[in-house]
């Protein structure tokens, strides 16, 4: 029985290029089944190709078995009963769906149809584009990446079910922020963007920032603090009182006279190393010393007697 390709798509006889190939890909979507995919693709073909189709317009699909071009093969289908879904770049176009329907690559295993990612590249093929990568920044306080912690990130993202509908999903992101980490790592969650038709799901990226902390500043791995005084302490001694990132209270006394832009190092109280996180930078103590604005005489005599002119 000869076959109605127009039928096939649903095709007016007059369809354009564009309304034919947009009639193959609807059709292909209301028939998911691997035994009407040969009609569809040997329909299409033909359809497309402007020689072959004048002559199935004028003689019908018999006119195409007289002139001897019955024997083609799509680069999309393969010819047999069986679906090769090696042969299947068109259908790249149209799925991107989710599902578990596998069926068989001919190598003796399966291949996921419909997955998570989009058909092309369940098919093992890289043809398809893959969206830009999405970016989003990650606060951390600097006691987060002093000790590491774990943090949950909820995401709203729309994803393609087996029916070709388009849903959005909520989904719950872990996050393992590392001792030593710094403002700057990244850490990639792979194709977990908004899912679309013949394309990858881009990559979701979020990237470390630091809040600011009431104590102290970072300078890669050194931690900074800076203590106002007043020239009294400076010249007398002074011992600086802190709270570490991971709440030891410590006491560093400083005998030496301080002057301005003196600086106080404590080694392996700074930040842990990022490779190592055994390893620990240096603390920097800096001073901003108070001077007085006056002096009376016999403040000044004094200095003098003691301190020399």
């Amino acid at each position: 029985m000869e076959r109605d390709f127009y039928k096939i798509l649903q095709a007016p006889r007059n369809a354009k290029d564009e309304e034919l190939k947009k009639a193959y890909e609807l059709a292909m979507k209301r028939n998911p089944e691997a035994n009407k995919f040969n009609q569809i693709s040997k329909a299409y073909q033909v359809l497309s190709d402007p020689q072959k189709r004048a002559v199935y317009d004028q003689f019908g699909e018999e006119g195409l078995i007289a002139g001897g071009k019955t024997s083609f093969s799509t680069r999309n289908i393969s010819t047999s009963s069986q679906f090769n879904p090696g042969n299947s770049d068109e259908l790249h176009k149209i799925f991107g769906l989710s599902g578990s329907s596998s069926v068989g690559n001919g190598s003796g295993s399966s291949t996921q149809v419909f997955g998570d990612d989009t058909f092309s590249r369940v098919m093992g093929r890289g043809e398809q584009r893959k969206e830009p990568p999405i970016e989003r920044r990650l606060p951390c306080s600097l006691e987060e990446l002093f000790n590491g912690t774990s943090k949950k990130v909820k995401i709203t993202r729309e994803v393609i079910d087996m029916r070709g509908k388009v849903l959005q999903v909520e989904e719950l992101l872990n996050i393992d922020v590392k001792p030593g980490w710094k403002v700057g790592t990244k850490i990639t969650f792979s194709e977990k963007g908004n899912q679309k038709p013949n394309v990858i799901a881009s990559d979701l990226i979020f990237i470390i920032d630091e809040k600011p902390h009431a104590v102290f500043t970072r300078d890669g791995n050194e931690l900074i603090v800076k203590e106002k005084i007043s020239l009294t302490k400076a010249l007398t001694g002074y011992s600086v009182s802190l709270t570490t990132l991971d709440g030891r209270y410590i006491t560093i006394p400083i005998n030496n006279v301080i002057h301005p832009g003196y600086e106080k190092v404590v080694p392996r109280e700074g930040m842990p190393f990022q490779k190592d996180p055994a390893k620990r930078g240096n603390l920097v103590i800096k001073f901003d010393i108070k001077f007085p604005t006056s002096l009376t005489a016999e403040q000044k005599d004094i200095i003098i007697k003691h301190l020399g002119p």
